[in-house]
């Protein structure tokens, strides 16, 4: 984002009178508005690697995101093969000892303590759209336990992503964050990739630590990431969730 006194000069295309930039061709629009709505939440991935040159020119185009004064706070870890088996091994082992998991804690409220609508209404939908195609039922905790762990193994993705930040930066860095994950999705959708941003990770961060070598004073693990390519006959891929029409979030004021 740009603050006031990071602005650069006016340029010719800002000066009253100055003719506008060409606008895009038709063709790059709908190409980044597919990218865009194509993108949901996929829980089951083919095994097909994702070359590594992929991922750094994924990695390399989400960099250009906007961050208050060019800080560009996201440190991203990339997991793969036996790197990647052994976190969500560990990780698993925590999830599934009622006592190991006890002891696991957030280091931050991802939501919100009190929920109010429409956002609980939301919320419960999507999980019993989700519950539903898979046919789990209302009550059924075995298997709703064994579909959240489901995360840990980055839903059998071949590439795992834990993103962390430096404890000493704040809201506005989280902001920055935020945009930062968007664009690495939009990036991944463009090359025919799809991607599950997973909050799930953050219960886990002590066991991370220690797989990544964080300094856990200095830094925070935000979320994780499966980034691969959608299993096709998984029927949960088939879950898209609704979005509110633009009349009910915004306001136009003339």
């Amino acid at each position: 984002m740009n603050h006031p006194h990071d602005l650069p000069a006016a340029g010719a295309a800002d000066r009253p009178g100055a003719q506008p930039a060409t606008p895009p061709a038709l063709a790059s629009v709908a190409a980044v508005d597919a990218a865009i709505t194509s993108r949901h939440s996929v829980r089951a991935f083919l095994p097909t690697p994702v070359p590594r040159a992929t991922i750094e020119r994924i990695l390399e185009v989400a960099s250009r995101a906007p961050s208050g004064t060019n800080t560009q706070p996201w440190r991203v870890h990339v997991l793969t093969g036996a790197a990647k088996v052994a976190l969500s091994r560990d990780i698993r082992a925590a999830y599934d000892d009622p006592e190991q998991r006890a002891q696991q804690s957030e280091e931050y409220a991802y939501y919100p303590t009190e929920w109010v609508s429409p956002y609980i209404d939301r919320r419960r939908k999507v999980g019993w759209d989700l519950y539903g195609l898979l046919g789990i039922a209302k009550g059924d905790k075995a298997r709703m336990h064994e579909q959240h762990g489901r995360n840990y193994a980055f839903f059998d993705a071949p590439v795992g992503l834990i993103f962390t930040i430096e404890r000493v930066l704040q809201q506005g860095s989280w902001l920055d964050y935020g945009m930062f994950l968007q664009s690495l999705m939009i990036a991944a959708r463009a090359r025919g990739l799809d991607t599950c941003p997973q909050a799930a990770f953050t219960q886990f961060h002590r066991i991370i630590a220690q797989h990544l070598g964080l300094a856990e004073h200095r830094e925070t693990v935000v979320c994780g990431m499966s980034l691969g390519w959608a299993d096709p006959a998984a029927v949960e891929n088939t879950l898209v969730t609704e979005r509110a029409p633009v009349a009910e979030f915004a306001r136009f004021l003339d």
